[in-house]
């Protein structure tokens, strides 16, 4: 064993201890922390408006502070962008997290002193706890990838801004500068399929020991390794073992991974966000095969949930109910509602989750409140297309490498449907061969799990699904169209209309 190893080791251990201590007292470590973002932040012009020297609990605080999202706090955070000092949060934030999306063009999300450190330290958290969980820490030796997006910032107003991932590789700590790849000049590279080819150019004869990205983007950097190695990554990279990622669910992708790696590797997933670091994969409170990843609790963040039908479908002026993480339920899908020491106040940031264990509190991403079908009042959501594209595939050889799912209201004869846009790899193992049986498969496991579907198709409000084969690359070419090919661009897994579905059509 390296000394570095030894060391790694030695200070997983410590980070542990003092998870456990937080994730042992949940609701404490919440009220703690609400109380001192409430308590910093009541001479803000936000503060002031919303009477935070008069909050004493959060019955009072959620009466003062309706939810919002991104478009109705955007007076205030225009103001921050303009320079104006202790707006949502004291002083100004070092940094603005520039992200597209919105239908009023960029966001500009604040990164503050107080906020930037808690980013940092959940990256480099979920690293320890896996080696606090296995023991296994020889991979701090080899060379690790990030695949992010350019490190560049631009300035506004004095305050810098960029990718998230661009302004976290500035904070890189020092023992892992000379391990990390790929190098500055490379990651400021701005068109993606150029950059993906300078990093395989760069790390081809590196001992790669550590890879993390979105799934998506990772499989590029894999297939371009394979074509020119002519070997499975897992050959070329031998001490290839753990994948790190975030932003979606890996399960559709991991029969393509495996396929490229020609072996399995071990995988942390991250939950991490413009808005905030949620949660990350830990395995270390004694709950084995669990689905989930740990809510961190005790960085900054206080965490308000509302039950999703009530969120859609509430219409009373008090709005929906509003949960705090002691009164929270297990399998019951919530929009996440934040408000952070950033400046962020009940905050809707577009997530929903599933808490998958109470002690310690292990939450999955369900998919985004946007995201969803409910074109015929079916609320199918993102974590129910990916189980039954999971389901449908075990025991087959088929490998997707990616898919999009959006309801046909207007079809041109019979009932309406929901088409299924999917990519499968020709390359491997995985061409489908029976079409009918693969669709019909699906559907069966979105009516077990979905009620709602399962009453439209029994009905005959809809016939079942439809899969439509989408050429190879086709999704990279929509993602190219549209401006968003690589970084931390996602295909939305699910759409209330056919403006994605009608752009596949034409490719």
């Amino acid at each position: 064993m390296s000394l570095k190893s030894f060391l790694a080791k030695q200070f997983a251990k410590s980070i542990y201890k003092k998870t456990k201590s937080w994730a042992d007292n949940p609701v404490q470590t919440q009220q703690n922390v609400f109380k001192d973002i409430i308590r910093q932040a009541k001479k803000t012009k936000f503060g002031i408006d919303h009477h935070f020297d008069s909050i004493n609990n959060f019955q009072d605080f959620s009466k003062k502070v309706p939810v919002r999202d991104y478009e109705a706090l955007k007076p205030y955070i225009d103001r921050v962008v303009q320079g104006e000092e202790n707006v949502l949060w004291k002083g100004k934030p070092l940094y603005f997290a520039k992200t597209s999306g919105t239908t009023s063009g960029a966001k500009y999300i604040p990164l503050t002193k107080e906020s930037m450190p808690f980013h940092i330290e959940a990256a480099r958290n979920a690293i320890l706890h896996y080696i606090h969980e296995t023991g296994n820490a020889d991979f701090v030796n080899g060379k690790m990838i990030f695949l992010q997006g350019s490190p560049i910032l631009e300035e506004k107003n004095g305050i810098q801004l960029g990718r998230l991932s661009g302004i976290v590789a500035h904070f890189v700590p020092k023992y892992l500068q000379k391990n990390r790849m790929p190098t500055f000049e490379t990651n400021c590279i701005e068109d993606w399929e150029t950059k993906v080819d300078a990093i395989v150019e760069e790390t081809y004869h590196e001992d790669m020991t550590v890879i993390s990205g979105i799934p998506s983007w990772v499989q590029m950097y894999f297939e371009k390794l394979q074509q020119k190695a002519k070997k499975p990554v897992g050959e070329l990279f031998k001490n290839f073992n753990l994948f790190i990622y975030g932003g979606v669910n890996f399960e559709p992708y991991r029969a393509k991974f495996e396929n490229l790696i020609g072996r399995k590797v071990d995988s942390i997933e991250l939950f991490p966000a413009s808005e905030g670091f949620f949660a990350y994969q830990s395995r270390n409170f004694g709950i084995k095969n669990e689905e989930g990843m740990l809510l961190l609790l005790n960085s900054g963040i206080f965490y308000e949930f509302i039950k999703s039908e009530e969120f859609l479908t509430d219409t009373e002026t008090s709005g929906p109910r509003r949960y705090t993480i002691g009164e929270v339920e297990l399998n019951v899908n919530y929009v996440l509602i934040i408000s952070t020491n950033a400046g962020l106040w009940g905050y809707n940031i577009g997530d929903t989750v599933q808490f998958t264990s109470l002690k310690p509190y292990l939450v999955i991403v369900s998919g985004r409140i946007k995201h969803f079908i409910s074109a015929f009042g079916e609320h199918v959501i993102g974590k129910e297309v990916e189980h039954a594209l999971k389901q449908a595939m075990e025991n087959t050889s088929i490998q997707i490498k990616e898919f999009t799912v959006a309801p046909q209201i207007t079809p041109t004869d019979g009932l309406p449907y929901h088409e299924w846009f999917i990519e499968f790899d020709p390359d491997g193992s995985g061409e489908l061969e029976n079409e009918d049986a693969f669709a019909e498969a699906i559907d069966n496991a979105m009516r077990n799990q979905n009620t709602y579907y399962d009453d439209l198709i029994v009905g005959k409000v809809l016939r079942k699904l439809v899969v439509t084969k989408v050429p190879k690359n086709g999704f990279q070419d929509y993602m190219k169209s549209i401006g968003k090919l690589g970084g931390q661009n996602k295909i939305p897994r699910l759409s209330n209309d056919r403006t994605i579905a009608d752009l596949l059509k034409t490719k």
